[in-house]
This record gives C-alpha cells, sequence and structure tokens, in this order.
C-alpha cells in the first residue's frame, strides 16, 4: 500500500464525512478511479475540463504527476486506511493542470472497493471558489454606484445621508440636502405627498412600495419625468424606530411606453368610427386636444401620391403641395390660431422643406417655436403674427403616410401648456398620426370604390323611362344599405314594335357590387331578347337557359375565389302592353306577381303562374293575358317593400294594394308616397317599385285594311295609305310610306300566304304593319348590279327609322317605324 499512498497527499487533515456533501452532489465534480498503486484506470470529462488533461494522457499512468509538490506517504497511507473503514475522505490538494497553472482542489476519496479483485478508490474534486466577506468600502462603493437613488432621513424627515445617484436626480447638491427635509429643497408639489407618505410610514411602520408621480427636478426643470419610490422604517437593535430609508428610480421610460400604448388604444376607439374622411381627420384633431396639444390642424393632399394610385404622380422639386385643410381643433373656440378654415386650400410645409418632406421626411419637432425667424417672417407673416398673439411657443409637424401612401401633414401646437414639446413627444404623435393614417386611406379608398360602384350601378339602371303614349311610368328603388347604394334589384320599360311598352322588373340574389353586376348583365340580356319580340314566356324561358350558361362558368371558374356573386335564384317579371286592345301579357319566374288597381279602385294581383326562379332549368314558364281599362295602375315591385319586418307575404300584399289604390295623387308623388309608407326601418332588402298608368289607343289613331293576295291591289293599297295621311296631316310621309307599304305588301304577296292586312298606327312614331299567315322569316339581302330585284327590304331598312318581324300564333307581321316631323 505504500506505493499506492504516494498517490493521496494528506493535505491539511481529514474532516468528518457527515459534511452535507453526499454522493448526488458528485455529478458535478471531477471524477477518476484509482488503484491502491496509484495508477488511473478511470478518467470523467468534469475531469478532463478541471485539469485539461484528456483520458489518453492520464489512464494507466501514476497519479502522482498531477501533484504540484511532493507526495506525504504518511498522510496518504492514513487516508487509505480511512478509505477502507468505510468513511469517506475530503481536503483540499493543490493540483497542476495540463497549462502549468496550480489549482486548489476540494478533493474527497470515498471508501475502498473491489474491480476485478483489485482494490480501487473512487475520487472527486472541485476547483476551491473563493469566497470573500463584505468589507466596509465594498458596501460604500455599492451604495454609491447603485442606479437606485438612496437616502436616510431622521424622524424629523431630515437627510442624514444620499448617494450620488438621488444627488443627481434631484439637481440639488448633497451639501444643501443634508440635515433639511424634502419641502426645502425639492419643487412643492413633489415634496407634499413625498413627506405625507413618510409620515404614514413612521407611523405605522409598514413600508410603501413603488409608489409611481410625474414631477420635474432642478436638473433637469424643462422635462417632466416619472419616479418609482419606496418608503421603509428604520430601527435599531433594540427595534427602535430610529429613521426612515427611501429609494426612488427613475422610470420614465417605462411611463412613456405605457402613457403611448394607453394612448395609442384609447385613439383607437375614437379614430375612424366611420369611412368618412373629413370625419375621420376632425376625430385626430379633437382626441389630440386637450389631452396631447393645444391646437392641432390636418392638411390632406388634394390628390395623394405615392402607393399603387394612379396618376398620382410624386411634386417636383421645390414645388408646393397642394393641401386642404381638413380638420381643426383647439383649446380656444373657433380655433383663431388658425390662418386657414376647414375646407380652404393650404399649400405651408415646414420652413426650408418642399412636397418631398412628406414623401420620406420625418417628424419636426420645434421645442421653442421662434416667429422671428427668417421663415416665418419672410414668407408666412400672417403665421408668425398669430404665433406672436396666441403664445405659440412648441409644435410638431408629423407626415400622414399610410401604404407608401403620402395623405397631408398634421401639426400639433401648445400655446397654454407651458411645458414645451420634447423628444418624448414625437413618438405618441407620430403613433396618432399613423393610426388615424391608415383610417383616413381606408376613407378614402372606400369613398373612391364606392363612386365607381355607384357609377357602375347608375350606368346599369335606366337613366329615364319612356312609355311612349301607351303608359305612363314611375319608379322608386333604394338599395337596402343606403350608404352603400349599390344592390341586385333592377326594374326596365322597352319600346317594343306596335306602339306595345314592355315591362320588367327583377330580383338578383345578394347585395353589393356583384350583384349589381349581374343584375346589369340581366338587364341587358332582357333588353336584347325583348328586340326580338318574344312572347314573355318565351322570354323569360331563352333568360333561364342565359342563367344557367352563366352559373356553370362561375362554378367552373371559382367565384368564391374571384369575389363573384351567383345568378342561380335570381327572379324575374316581364310583362308586354298592348294600347291598340289594352291587353297586358305577362309571365314570371319566382317572382311576386304584379298589383292591378282599375279605374273603379278595385285591387287586383293576377293569378299568373309562378314559374320557377331564374337558373334552375327544365320547368316551363307560362303566360297570362289580362285585360286593363284606360287608367289602370299597374305595379311591379320586388319583394323586399312586401315582407315587412313581420316577413308576412300576405299581409304585405294587403298593405301595398291599399297604398297604391290611394287616389288624388299623381303618379311621381305616389311611387314614393308607397315606398315610404311601406318601408321598414331597418332595411333589410333592396326594394324597387314600378308603377305604369295604361293608355288605350284612340280608333282615330289606328287604321287597317285587308289586302288581295292580288299585286293589283299593292296600288290601290298605296292611294289609301296616301288618303290617310293626309287626313292626319302627315303628307310630308307621305312617298316614303307609300314606298315601304309597297315593298312590304307586294313581299307578303308574293312569299307569303294569305290572309295580307296592313294597319297604320299613329303615335309618337308612324308605325306600318303587314301580317301573312306564313312564319318564313324575312331576309335582308344585298343585291347585285345586275339583279332585277332583291332590293324591297334594303329600300325599307334605309328609308325607316327602325324595322323588324315579330310572330304571332296566326303568323307574323313584318313594321316598320318612321319618326314624326
Amino acid at each position: 500500500m505504500a506505493s499506492a499512498d504516494e498517490g493521496f497527499p494528506a493535505g491539511p487533515g481529514p474532516l468528518p464525512s457527515g459534511d452535507g456533501r453526499g454522493p448526488a452532489r458528485m455529478a458535478d465534480d471531477a471524477a477518476a478511479v484509482i488503484t491502491g498503486d496509484g495508477t488511473v484506470i478511470g478518467w470523467t470529462r468534469g475531469a478532463e475540463a478541471l485539469l485539461g488533461y484528456p483520458a489518453a494522457e492520464v489512464v494507466g499512468r501514476s497519479a502522482a504527476r498531477l501533484l504540484t509538490g511532493p507526495p506525504d506517504p504518511r498522510r496518504t497511507a492514513a487516508v487509505a486506511a480511512r478509505c477502507r473503514t468505510g468513511s469517506a475522505w475530503s481536503g483540499l490538494v493543490p493540483l497542476r493542470g495540463r497549462d502549468g497553472r496550480s489549482l486548489d482542489i476540494d478533493v474527497r476519496a470515498t471508501a475502498s472497493f473491489q474491480i476485478a479483485g483489485q482494490e480501487v478508490f473512487l475520487v472527486s474534486g472541485r476547483e476551491l471558489t473563493p469566497h470573500w466577506t463584505m468589507s466596509g468600502s465594498v458596501l460604500d462603493d455599492f451604495m454609491a454606484r447603485s442606479p437606485v437613488g438612496m437616502a436616510v432621513l431622521d424622524p424629523g424627515l431630515r437627510y442624514l445621508w444620499l448617494n450620488d445617484t438621488l444627488e443627481r436626480f434631484g439637481g440639488v447638491p448633497r451639501e444643501q440636502r443634508l440635515g433639511r427635509r424634502p419641502a426645502d429643497v425639492l419643487p412643492t408639489a413633489l415634496a407634499a405627498p413625498i413627506e405625507r407618505l413618510m409620515r404614514q410610514v413612521l407611523s405605522t411602520g409598514e413600508a410603501i412600495t413603488d409608489y409611481e408621480y410625474l414631477g420635474w427636478s432642478w436638473a433637469d426643470p424643462h422635462r417632466r419625468r416619472a419616479y418609482a419610490s419606496s418608503f421603509f422604517p428604520l430601527a435599531d437593535a433594540q427595534d427602535r424606530q430610529i429613521g426612515l430609508g427611501y429609494m426612488v428610480r427613475d422610470v420614465t421610460d417605462r411611463w412613456n411606453a405605457r402613457r403611448l400604448l394607453a394612448l395609442v388604444n384609447e385613439a383607437g376607439a375614437s379614430i375612424g368610427s366611420t369611412l368618412d374622411v373629413q370625419r375621420t381627420a376632425q376625430e385626430l384633431a379633437d382626441f389630440a386636444v386637450p389631452r396631447f396639444a393645444d391646437c392641432v390642424f390636418v392638411d390632406l393632399l388634394e390628390t395623394p401620391f405615392g402607393g399603387d394610385r394612379p396618376g398620382a404622380a410624386a411634386p417636383a422639386p421645390g414645388e408646393r403641395p397642394a393641401m386642404r385643410r381638413t380638420a381643426v381643433s383647439s383649446v380656444r373656440e373657433g380655433c383663431p390660431e388658425s390662418v386657414v378654415r376647414v375646407g380652404e386650400a393650404v399649400d405651408f410645409v415646414p420652413p426650408r422643406h418642399d412636397a418631398h418632406y412628406l414623401l420620406a421626411g420625418a417628424p419636426i419637432l420645434l421645442p421653442v417655436l421662434d416667429p422671428d425667424a427668417h421663415g416665418w417672417t419672410a414668407e408666412q407673416p400672417e403665421r408668425a403674427a398669430r404665433i406672436q398673439e396666441f403664445g405659440l411657443h412648441s409644435l410638431i409637424f408629423v407626415p400622414m403616410r399610410a401604404r407608401d401612401t403620402v395623405l397631408g401633414l398634421t401639426t400639433f401646437m401648445r400655446s397654454r401648456n407651458p411645458v414645451p414639446f420634447d423628444e418624448d413627444d414625437v413618438a405618441p404623435a407620430r403613433e396618432l398620426v399613423a393610426r388615424a393614417a391608415v383610417c383616413v386611406d381606408n376613407a378614402r379608398r372606400y369613398t373612391r370604390e364606392h363612386t365607381a360602384a355607384l357609377v357602375l350601378q347608375r350606368s346599369l339602371l335606366p337613366q329615364t323611362l319612356r312609355g311612349g303614349t301607351a303608359l305612363d311610368v314611375a319608379w322608386s328603388y333604394l338599395p337596402a344599405d343606403a350608404k352603400d347604394g349599390v344592390g341586385g334589384d333592377w326594374f326596365d320599360v322597352i319600346p317594343l314594335s306596335g306602339a306595345r311598352v314592355g315591362l320588367v322588373i327583377g330580383d338578383v340574389v345578394g347585395h353589393g357590387i356583384g350583384a349589381a353586376a349581374t343584375m346589369g348583365r340581366l338587364r341587358t340580356a332582357v333588353q336584347t331578347l325583348a328586340d326580338m319580340d318574344l312572347p314573355p314566356d318565351e322570354l323569360l324561358a331563352r333568360l333561364d337557359d342565359l342563367v344557367l350558361r352563366l352559373s356553370e362558368e362561375e362554378r367552373a371558374g371559382g367565384p368564391a375565389e374571384r369575389g363573384g356573386s351567383t345568378v342561380v335564384g335570381a327572379t324575374c317579371l316581364y310583362a308586354v302592353y298592348d294600347p291598340t286592345s289594352g291587353c297586358c301579357t305577362m309571365a314570371r319566374a319566382g317572382h311576386p306577381p304584379p298589383v292591378v288597381v282599375t279605374p273603379d279602385g278595385a285591387v287586383t294581383f293576377p293569378d299568373l303562374p309562378s314559374g320557377p326562379p331564374l337558373g334552375l332549368g327544365g320547368l316551363p314558364f307560362e303566360s297570362l293575358e289580362v285585360v286593363l281599362p284606360e287608367g289602370s295602375l299597374l305595379g311591379l315591385y320586388t319583394d323586399g317593400l312586401i315582407e315587412g319586418t313581420d316577413r308576412d307575404v300576405e299581409s304585405g300584399m294587403e298593405r301595398l294594394g291599399r297604398e297604391v289604390s290611394r287616389g288624388g295623387l299623381p303618379l311621381d308623388d305616389l311611387c314614393p308616397a308607397v315606398v315610404k309608407e311601406l318601408l321598414p326601418v331597418p332595411q333589410p332588402d333592396d326594394i324597387a317599385l314600378l308603377l305604369a298608368r295604361t293608355h288605350v289607343l284612340s280608333p282615330e289613331h289606328l287604321v287597317s285594311w285587308d289586302v288581295p293576295v292580288d299585286p293589283a291591289a299593292v296600288g290601290e293599297t298605296r292611294a289609301k295609305v296616301s288618303r290617310q295621311l293626309e287626313a292626319w296631316g302627315l303628307e310630308e310621309l307621305s312617298m316614303t310610306t307609300e314606298l315601304i307599304v309597297s315593298e312590304l305588301v307586294t313581299n307578303a304577296i308574293r312569299y307569303a300566304s294569305g290572309p295580307v292586312r296592313l294597319r297604320l298606327l299613329f303615335q309618337s312614331a308612324l308605325t306600318c304593319e303587314v301580317s301573312d299567315a306564313s312564319n318564313t322569316s324575312p331576309r335582308l339581302r344585298h343585291a347585285r348590279t345586275t339583279d332585277e330585284g332583291g332590293r324591297g327590304l334594303f329600300l325599307v331598312a334605309q328609308l325607316a327609322h327602325r324595322w323588324g318581324t315579330r310572330y304571332t300564333p296566326q303568323g307574323k307581321i313584318i313594321w316598320a317605324e318612321q319618326p314624326i316631323p
């Protein structure tokens, strides 16, 4: 064992095994396994980290080479003997690191044990951590260098001691504080509450922590600062109260951040309540006065530049921006500080800047405003005079920008508030303007898009409705959202051949721009189909096919992704009124039936087959003919007018019948009166109402003759036409009318089958109609120079204002219209 003892010097002597360092603490130590002859057979990573030797350089070699001094065999033997008894040993052993440094290692050896019949010892160690005691000089240095202001006061609240930090906070030298109370050296507004809290601590013996307050110090009298103070009693060894401890921290940055957050949160609830540009700008000005400034001006560019706005180019260097004062607010009634009134043009930017400052400039802080500066007196003498008159002494300019778009300039000014703006006020001003800028930009975008939507819908709806001599018409249209102004209800009055008039009304599912666009497509389609003189049931069938195709296109293209609106489920009612007979033919596709009021005041809703809504397909539409006496009232409407708040359609139709049957009102007054009476508040759906008063064509304005199927009858027919035009006083149209009649009658006799009939209608236009029993459609040809015929319809097309063909159950009618001179 002698050789083994050479690796374990005794050190200063054994320590008790119960020192509280059990095996659980060895996990953090360097550890090695050493045999009885002093050879290292185990080496941990902790040992390598402690001494620097990798395992390859230590394992298999003597542990004695790690010692910095000679081994002590006697003490080593004593340690080994102690470990064999089952006790542990620990002590301080100087060891040599791989870099040659000597390290004082706290070594611990455990009881011996056997490995493969060989006695071994587990040795662990850690570097000794130096300990030091708190000396008076260290404590003094700690107190002096602490970032927390500290002071000790006697029971009379006189300063006994304070550190450098507190001296710096207050701006009062230490020698002027010692022996005096806070009220003697601090501003009165600060000292009074501080002394009150100190006396409370002395009387109750309970500490007060983190009392926050605002104030200023003699070191920086022009800047408001925030402090957090703690007060606690001091006692001696006998627990007798001997004074008061006072600690204070400067929390201005934290207070400013908290104030900024609170200000921005509060502004979020006050600014941007509407999508009106001027209202939003005024909310910004009203919010900032007086909580932040005494006077605020908001000037917005006539045309914002930057961003994605077309035609909004940045100004040229040196150019003055074209702005308009949008909002003002002041602590003085009427805002007399403002040179420019709301709505007036303004081109002012801070002196020595141009419009490019708005594009990329940062906020400008003028803590002290000097109206005698050249920029104010030479360029803006009137503004300089207002500055002097109202004592405007500090201001901040903040460009208003949002989404890379320059919107304008906001000016914050102080006059009655004696505290000037400082660097801490720039961030709140910037945040207020940034929040308002987003709201202003949203309002501008909404206004632009809303205007575009209104223009679109107004272009889609009829600008004027003409019923000719057959109908007097009036209409009312209100979208569900009066602010939005865009809906899916639509109506139209379409002049047809033969003095007839088509009336149409429809309702597209949904609201807004998508419904309006769909409405425009359907209205255009109905006009095209009506020009083909299709009967109502056939027109709706064609329109249903069109809606099916549109719906298939939308489904294929993904309407949800494009923001489109499906047209499936749209409803429509189409009616054709013929003033020659007083007959009205109508059909509907899922739309409410029309209301009819006869001249004697009787109200009916014709039992018109409902038909399916447009876009379902596969179901037929049926027409109904109703004879309307002269002076009857025909009303077409959408379901929003009759549903009401109770959603009872039958009751709504009864109310509608009562309102439209009121006598004594002209048609133009009756239509809005009915809507006003029936319209619920709030309005849940778009509404449209179309009223038409019928007239019957007088017999003296309508003549007809049967024409024999004989070419010789053409001459006699022309003579009859000439005599009739002379009776009507339309001699100017005799030549053209005779030519038109001659060509149409000749074609009917030559190519169609009898009977042939000629009819003349004298209304707002002169209409010639030739009917026959054939369904063959006439074809306009362009004859060659060598052809002897084929120019009849071409001649008719040149002489008439418009011409066409419509089909009847008995055959067809070819008609031509001429305007009355």
